[in-house]
């Protein structure tokens, strides 16, 4: 069975920032959702996300909605969260949405404890999750790319492992 570990970056990176009823961030969300059923079709059955908002919670929403699908009832949703209460400063909204998303994995793993930097442990939880895959599905801005961010971190990991990087670029027009 392989396994893929999904990347990207959090609401504020991408043009239309929170809106996810924008046009943009739709079309996004229907492109990552086409990705993930080709992965399917190539023989991934278990799916690492980090559990940030953004690319990481769309990912994990889409593949709950497939996994209700006869079709796709075997994926397995494995969700890698970087120390406990790491989204405590999170509005309610998204503190809500993650409870559903971990109500519906099929395994939460915390990655580390609280004794390194918050860099550290959100790297560890990268790693982990490199260190899993056989693919990497990467969701960015490259308008927006920045070499200390954390998707940018994971693709490294990734590149340097040898494993397939699937790019979705958000940089979609509006029409």
């Amino acid at each position: 069975m392989k396994v893929c570990a999904i990347t990207g970056h959090r609401p504020s990176r991408f043009p239309f920032k929170n809106d996810e009823d924008d046009i943009i961030c739709k079309m996004l969300k229907i492109k990552i959702e086409n990705n993930l059923i080709s992965l399917y079709h190539k023989g991934v059955r278990t799916f690492w996300t980090g559990g940030a908002q953004g690319v990481d919670m769309w990912s994990a929403e889409i593949l709950i909605s497939l996994k209700k699908d006869k079709a796709y009832s075997d994926i397995k949703i494995m969700i890698a969260i970087p120390f406990e209460g790491y989204n405590k400063t999170w509005k309610k909204q998204y503190s809500e949405r993650l409870k559903n998303i971990l109500n519906y994995a099929d395994d939460v793993v915390v990655v580390s404890s609280k004794n390194d930097s918050k860099e550290e442990l959100y790297k560890k939880r990268n790693q982990y999750m490199v260190d899993k895959a056989d693919y990497l599905l990467a969701v960015l801005n490259r308008n927006r790319i920045i070499t200390r961010s954390g998707t940018q971190m994971t693709i490294t990991l990734a590149l340097n492992k040898g494993i397939p990087i699937i790019i979705v670029d958000s940089n979609l027009r509006k029409t």
